[in-house]
């Protein structure tokens, strides 16, 4: 379905280039990969759909004016994946929530893009069920960590 791109496809991709980098959508675009992650159709959970520019890591070298002492064009590291930056975009984006995964929807020749899945833990609908609150207690305390780490 992807090789032949469809009208329909080009058609959504074409919509999906001119939306900003980060949408909240209404529902999943993949049911069975969001539910796979722990997605519900209920109040608490979020699914943002995510745009990362493709390409590789390096910086284009200064061509005119001084040249500072750091040029800053090797070393940095790549060392984590397209998917990996879009979790970190959304959670960025929206600090009061978790996520919990992400999957892979589309990409064409300059950007991917990843739908995350996203939950509110103080939501009272999250508190009440009593399975995701188990899967969201080693979370948190993670992201707690991280959070205070960066402030200290």
């Amino acid at each position: 379905m992807f090789k032949e791109r469809p009208p329909e496809l080009k058609e959504k991709l074409m919509r999906w280039r001119r939306e900003p980098r980060i949408v909240r959508v209404e529902r999943p675009s993949r049911l069975d990969r969001a539910r796979r992650l722990g997605y519900k159709a209920k109040q608490g959970f979020v699914v943002l759909r995510v745009r990362v520019p493709k390409g590789g890591m390096r910086r284009r070298r200064p061509r005119s004016g001084r040249r500072q002492k750091a040029l800053g064009t090797v070393k940095i590291k790549g060392g984590y994946s397209a998917q990996e930056v879009a979790e970190e975009r959304a959670g960025r984006t929206h600090p009061n929530l978790v996520a919990l995964g992400s999957y892979y929807l589309m990409e064409d020749g300059r950007y991917h893009w990843y739908e995350v899945v996203m939950v509110d833990p103080d939501h009272p609908s999250i508190l009440a069920d009593g399975e995701m609150r188990r899967k969201l207690n080693p979370k948190t305390l993670e992201m707690k960590k991280k959070m205070k780490v960066e402030r200290d």
